[in-house]
């Protein structure tokens, strides 16, 4: 089943993108639109409240009152994390999107994992096709993250936390 891929994954063997493929086709394929919107309305009443960092959401709530435009960008899948984002009042998602044909899931990602410089690649397409900006020249970018899956995205920002911390992008330190 899993296994195999996840154990590969977690001895860096196998890449994120494949790992991840061969989890969701196990675990989604045959599975519900309907099913999956009543696993995350449970999930959301249940567990999601304890999930969140005061921290974060004091940072979210501070750029929302200073009318930032506030973009969640996450590897995590479109299936449950489009109503993270809208309850949580982003103004955007950008996130793994996975392929539905009627109404159940293949299993299979519709768009490339959204990890590491894919996210990068999917914020400057966002940009670009919300404010037609062709690079990040002149936007101030704050950016949060708490995986290495985050790293090129942080480098980008102007302003990066990390777990938390103000981020400081060793690579680029001499």
């Amino acid at each position: 089943m899993c296994s195999p891929w996840l154990a590969g994954f977690a001895l860096r063997l196998v890449p994120n993108n494949v790992a991840k493929e061969r989890l969701m086709r196990a675990t989604l394929t045959g599975r519900t639109t309907a099913e999956m919107q009543d696993w995350t309305t449970r999930w959301l009443a249940k567990d999601f409240p304890g999930q969140l960092q005061a921290w974060t959401m004091e940072r979210l709530a501070f750029h929302q009152q200073a009318g930032h435009c506030c973009v969640m960008v996450s590897a995590s899948p479109d299936i449950y994390l489009a109503r993270v984002a809208q309850q949580l009042g982003f103004d955007a998602l950008i996130c793994t999107e996975m392929k539905v044909e009627g109404d159940r899931l293949t299993g299979y990602m519709r768009t490339p994992n959204c990890h590491g410089e894919q996210k990068v690649l999917r914020l400057k397409a966002w940009l670009s096709e919300r404010f037609g900006l062709a690079s990040f020249a002149g936007v101030t970018l704050y950016a949060y993250g708490d995986t290495s899956g985050d790293k090129p995205m942080l480098r980008l920002a102007q302003h990066a936390w990390y777990r938390g911390q103000p981020w400081k992008d060793a690579s680029a330190q001499g």
